[in-house]
C-alpha cells in the first residue's frame, strides 16, 4: 500500500539576506514523505523567490496532483514516471529525492564540505577559514555593490592568505566594463587563485571575452539552467553550478554531472538557501555524485532555525514536524 504526506514550513531567515531585487524575510517550502510498506522516502520542495519560475503555491498544488496519481497505483512496484519536462524544477528535485530515499538509492554519507559564503564583509571569512581541513576554499557573492571595491576585496583576500582560493558569483550583474574594472584590481599573480567567477557578465559571450582577457577562469551557472545550454569544453571554462531545485530531479542532475566530467569539467552541487532538511540531501548527492568536489552549501546559517533533520556541528535551534512553523497540508 502507498500513501504521503506533505507539510509546509516558513521559517525567519536573515533579515539582510537579498535576492535580486527584494529582501528574503522568510523561508517557505514543503516537506513530503513518501511511503510503500515498510519503506518511506522524503525530500524537500522550495521554490527560490526571484530564481525559480514556480510559485510555492503552484508547486504545492502540481506536487499534490502527481502524488495523487502515484498513490493509487496497487502495489509498490507500480512505477509513475517522473518527467522533468512536466513537473517545475523544485518539485522534480523534491520527489525524486523522496523516490530515491524510497528505493534506497539516495546514498547516506554526505559531503558535508563547505566553502565559506561572503555577502558583504570580508570579516567574516577569517575564522571559517582558520578552521578549515585541507585546502582554503571560499565563496564571495560580487556585484552587489561597486566593482571595483569587489575586485580590492578579492585581492586583499588572496594576498593575505596565501593558500586561499576563492569562488567568486557576480549573478550576471556586471556590464563589461565593470567586470574589467574588477579585474584591475585583482593582482595577475592572483587570479589564477580564483577557482572561478560565475557568470560575471550578462551575456555568455560578454563572459567568454572577460575571461579571455583577464585569464580569470569563469564557470556557467544561470546558463545550465537556460534551453539551449549544452555542456561543452570551452577556453577559460572550467566549471558548471548544478542547483538541483533550480534544474530539476536527481537523475537530470546526473546527465549533467557527467556531461561535464566528460567535457573535463568540474561539477559543483550548490544550494538555494534550502532548509537544513533540503541542504542534507544536497550534501549526500555531492557525496555520491561529486565526492572529490567541495559542494556550495554554507547557506544554513541564513536560517533562525533547523528543521527535522540537522547539519552536523550547527548550533542552530531545531523544530519537528508540529513546530508552530510547519503546518500539514490535507489533501
Amino acid at each position: 500500500m502507498r500513501s504521503y504526506n506533505l507539510y509546509r514550513y516558513s521559517i525567519p531567515v536573515d533579515s539582510q539576506l537579498i535576492l535580486r531585487n527584494r529582501f528574503l524575510k522568510k523561508r517557505e517550502g514543503l516537506l513530503v514523505q513518501v511511503v510503500c510498506g515498510e519503506h518511506e522516502g522524503w525530500g524537500e520542495i522550495a521554490p527560490l523567490p526571484e530564481f525559480s519560475q514556480e510559485t510555492l503555491e503552484q508547486a504545492q498544488q502540481q506536487a499534490i496532483d502527481w502524488l495523487s496519481r502515484w498513490n493509487k497505483a496497487r502495489s509498490c512496484n507500480e512505477k509513475l514516471p517522473l518527467k522533468d519536462e512536466e513537473v517545475y524544477p523544485s518539485v522534480a528535485f523534491g520527489l525524486s529525492c523522496a523516490l530515491a530515499e524510497l528505493k534506497g538509492k539516495l546514498g547516506e554519507q554526505g559531503n558535508y564540505q563547505t566553502a565559506p559564503l561572503c555577502y558583504g564583509d570580508p570579516d567574516e571569512l577569517y575564522e571559517p577559514l582558520d578552521q578549515m581541513q585541507g585546502e582554503k576554499v571560499a565563496k564571495i557573492k560580487v556585484g552587489m555593490y561597486e566593482a571595483n571595491r569587489d575586485g580590492l576585496i578579492a585581492d586583499m583576500l588572496l594576498e593575505a592568505i596565501p593558500d586561499l582560493h576563492l569562488r567568486l558569483d557576480a549573478n550576471r550583474s556586471w556590464t563589461p566594463v565593470k567586470a574589467a574594472m574588477f579585474a584591475k584590481y585583482v593582482k595577475p599573480e592572483y587570479r589564477s587563485r580564483i577557482q572561478f567567477l560565475e557568470e560575471p557578465c550578462k551575456t555568455r559571450d560578454e563572459s567568454r571575452q572577460f575571461a579571455a582577457e583577464t585569464g580569470i577562469a569563469i564557470a556557467w551557472d544561470e546558463s545550465v539552467r537556460e534551453p539551449d545550454f549544452v555542456v561543452q569544453a570551452e577556453p577559460n571554462v572550467v566549471a558548471i553550478i548544478i542547483k538541483p531545485t533550480l534544474v530539476g530531479s536527481i537523475e537530470k542532475c546526473v546527465r549533467l554531472i557527467e556531461q561535464a566530467h566528460a567535457c573535463g569539467l568540474k561539477a559543483v552541487i550548490s544550494s538555494s538557501i534550502e532548509s537544513s532538511f533540503g541542504l542534507t540531501q544536497l550534501a549526500r548527492l555531492a557525496q555520491q555524485y561529486t565526492p572529490n568536489m567541495v559542494p556550495g552549501l554554507d547557506t544554513l546559517d541564513l536560517m533562525e532555525h533547523q528543521i527535522v533533520r540537522t547539519w552536523p556541528d550547527s548550533t542552530l535551534p531545531v523544530i519537528d514536524l508540529d513546530s508552530e512553523f510547519i503546518e500539514k497540508i490535507t489533501v
